[in-house]
């Protein structure tokens, strides 16, 4: 018989499976945070639900664990870890380290299928979802190391092409008798998926990320395809309409890319674009790495385009590069050790 792994189970899945056994409900809540509270790894460690209950449990369930295989540690802080699962496949996780805060940035695929130019990862493609239990895995492995204050699913894949993985992972990371992080305290990022949004929004309460990166169709098309289904304006329209709690914003993430999406004209027409929505941007330097042809920006074309926003009244921060000595950039560490298998 195969085991049930439990780490895949919101409370409320839990509470089912533990009455399914005969048990009474409140033995989940116990269970739960043993798991996430605690990091309890086997069910004896659990002293408080009986021998006879933990035995069973021994038998028909398990709990399921990560362990990192590679760590790079940066001169800034910024730690990069990577997990081979349980098929062999790898994934990454990156610590990073901000005033006082650390925060996860978790992933949610093996790959990504999304095919944006800029980026690394989906030069692998998508080999599959991770499961809940992966994702939560994460937060669980390196939480044996370091604080963790914040959590973004900006890692490895598109979280909102796994939303049945997705939002049973933000609902125990967010419950109280859970990981207990503070729904301001994670945020999932997407490149554009419009129907998933809503979708996400009535799963679960959680911050919102959308890659932009272009403030054209046509330049979009170009750097991501998601764009050729779901356009600028029907993206804008899904984040006018995202639910959002009171005073939460939106955070719209644009990748900088030299001659390409970082001229003035750029910066006023996103201005335009998302006078409507409440939000907040993220500019992130593009960072260069193999096989992409793509260049940073220039630090004046930077600054020229923060203080445009500045100067209109957007809450705009410029993201620092973080990590540019230990492979930082997503899939950079999964691609250097890929490679060294090969060799």
């Amino acid at each position: 018989m195969e085991k049930t792994d439990i780490k895949n189970l919101t409370l409320q899945g839990l509470e089912a499976y533990i009455s399914g056994l005969g048990k009474e409900r409140f033995r989940a809540k116990q269970i739960f945070k043993w798991l996430y509270q605690m990091d309890a790894t086997d069910f004896d460690e659990m002293t408080n639900v009986s021998k006879e209950f933990r035995a069973v449990l021994q038998e028909r369930a398990q709990i399921s664990n990560l362990v990192p295989e590679a760590v790079e540690a940066s001169e800034d802080g910024t730690r990069k870890y990577l997990f081979r699962l349980s098929d062999g496949a790898t994934v990454e996780s990156v610590l990073i380290p901000d005033e006082g805060r650390n925060t996860l940035c978790i992933s949610s695929q093996v790959g990504c299928a999304m095919k944006c130019a800029f980026c690394l990862t989906g030069t692998f493609g998508l080999a599959r979802d991770l499961t809940t239990s992966e994702i939560v895995n994460q937060v669980c492995a390196v939480k044996r190391e370091h604080p963790v204050n914040n959590i973004v699913f900006m890692g490895m894949g598109e979280p909102l092409a796994n939303l049945g993985a997705v939002i049973p992972a933000v609902n125990i990371l967010t419950d109280p008798d859970g990981f207990q992080f503070s729904t301001r305290k994670v945020t999932v990022s997407t490149s554009g998926l419009v129907p998933q949004m809503a979708e996400l929004g009535r799963g679960c309460t959680v911050n919102l990320a959308v890659s932009l990166n272009a403030t054209t169709d046509e330049v979009r098309d170009q750097i991501m395809p998601v764009n050729r289904a779901y356009p600028l304006k029907e993206l804008l329209a899904a984040c006018k309409a995202f639910p959002l709690p009171s005073r939460r914003w939106i955070t719209i993430e644009y990748v900088m890319i030299r001659d390409l999406n970082d001229t003035l004209e750029d910066a006023k027409r996103l201005v335009r674009l998302i006078s409507n929505i409440p939000s907040k941007v993220n500019l992130i330097p593009f960072n260069e790495h193999d096989g992409c042809g793509f260049k940073s920006p220039t630090q004046d074309t930077i600054d020229r385009f923060h203080k445009y926003l500045l100067d209109k009244h957007v809450t705009v921060i410029t993201r620092s590069s973080r990590g540019g000595d230990i492979s930082a950039a997503c899939g950079q560490l999964k691609g250097k050790l890929d490679q060294m298998g090969r060799e």
